[in-house]
């Protein structure tokens, strides 16, 4: 019974702080009205929260009844500080910013070799790089969550393409090096959530990133879909060509083999004959009108509209999100993979560039520590609004 109790009080908790968030300031009698919660559990939740400098008292609002003003509540995004940190196989990422998601301070390392050998200490030199002249807060540094890309379960990476973080236990080595809470979760992941947090209204979408490898985030109901051990939204592995190329996962044919940007990357290479190939190339001959490359991009917009509509026929989201350098530069390029899709049902659906102007996962990152630290899992913040 008393663990019944505590359980039901911290649920309200939840639901009261998670109100003024969404409405920005409110009073007390409205946050009874519309909680369905007691005047007196609500002064006395709102009171805790106040003592735990999570919300403030803003102003004297408008009387509406005869009584007194009301006084407004406010979320205090200052009271503390998050850190996020996307891991790629030449890069990393990293952002500080306040409680919700507003940034202090980026930093990337890019087109760096990352080995065994140097990646915690390069995860150190992001850390310091975002660490000077930090704000004032009550709570600090209230945790860091890492993307990466691969498969994640509970805060253990199962598999991971990156040689650097084999035979690593990150969440080990890095919790030992840190004083405040470190988690780990997929980078696709990571993406929808931070798209379901900050750029979209909806509470059914799905992010898909368009990288080493092809990952598919799905937010539904506002949570995310991670299945079994992880393996929900295994886009890439989903088969394009039956008796197709080889993929690593044992399967022949996954999309995987077909449209990385690893993949469009090398073929658009070699057809060319060229010494690199990069977005900014492959953007530039694009919009100078190469044939062979608006034939090839065309041909991959073929592939991923496959796997994007048999997601969609699975899921039924209300918005499909692309993240991935090739289509911010190449708006088309999502055009392109919009008209492919045939299916009656699927043409229903958006399809879109991701809102967020800046890596969607690092957004993600933040905000899966802000809904720990807050305990609220259907968490809407609109600081990049």
């Amino acid at each position: 019974m008393i663990s019944s109790k505590y359980t039901i009080r911290e649920q309200n908790e939840a639901q009261i702080l998670n109100q003024i968030i969404k409405e920005k300031e409110i009073s007390r009698a409205k946050l009874s009205q519309v909680t369905s919660l007691n005047k007196a559990s609500v002064s006395a939740i709102t009171k805790k929260l106040l003592t735990d400098h999570l919300i403030l008292e803003k102003r004297i609002g408008e009387l509406n009844t005869p009584g007194r003003k009301p006084i407004m509540l406010t979320f205090n995004n200052k009271a503390a500080l998050v850190i996020g940190l996307d891991l790629g196989y030449n890069y990393i990422d990293g952002m500080l910013s306040f409680l919700d998601g507003s940034e202090i301070r980026r930093f990337q390392l890019t087109e760096t070799t990352i080995t065994k050998e140097n990646f915690f200490h390069l995860v150190d030199s992001v850390i310091t790089e975002l660490m000077p002249q930090l704000p004032q807060t009550v709570y600090g540094i209230i945790g860091m969550t890492v993307a990466i890309q691969g498969q994640v379960l509970h805060d253990k990476v199962i598999s991971t393409a990156y040689d650097y973080l084999a035979d690593i236990d990150l969440i080990q080595e890095l919790n030992a090096k840190f004083d405040f809470p470190v988690n780990v979760e997929n980078e696709a992941n990571l993406s929808a959530l931070g798209e379901y947090t900050f750029s979209s209204h909806f509470e059914n979408l799905i992010s898909v990133s368009l990288h080493n490898s092809i990952g598919a985030g799905i937010v539904k109901n506002g949570k995310l879909e991670i299945g079994k051990k992880g393996y929900a939204g295994q886009l890439g592995h989903t088969i394009l060509f039956p008796d197709g190329r080889k993929c690593g996962c044992g399967n022949h044919g996954c999309l995987k083999q077909y449209c990385t940007t690893q993949i469009i990357y090398s073929e658009i290479k070699q057809a060319k004959n060229l010494a690199k190939v990069n977005s900014d190339i492959i953007a530039e001959l694009y919009h100078q009108n190469d044939e062979t490359v608006q034939k090839m991009l065309g041909d991959y917009a073929k592939y991923l509209a496959i796997g994007i509509n048999n997601t969609i026929m699975l899921y039924a989201p209300e918005l499909v999100i692309l993240n991935s350098a090739l289509t911010k530069k190449i708006p088309e390029f999502v055009t392109m993979i919009q008209n492919n899709l045939k299916n009656q049902f699927a043409k229903e659906v958006n399809v879109i560039n991701s809102p967020i102007s800046w890596n969607p996962a690092i957004y993600g990152a933040i905000a899966f520590s802000i809904q720990r630290f807050l305990n609220i899992e259907q968490l809407k913040l609109d600081s990049l609004k």
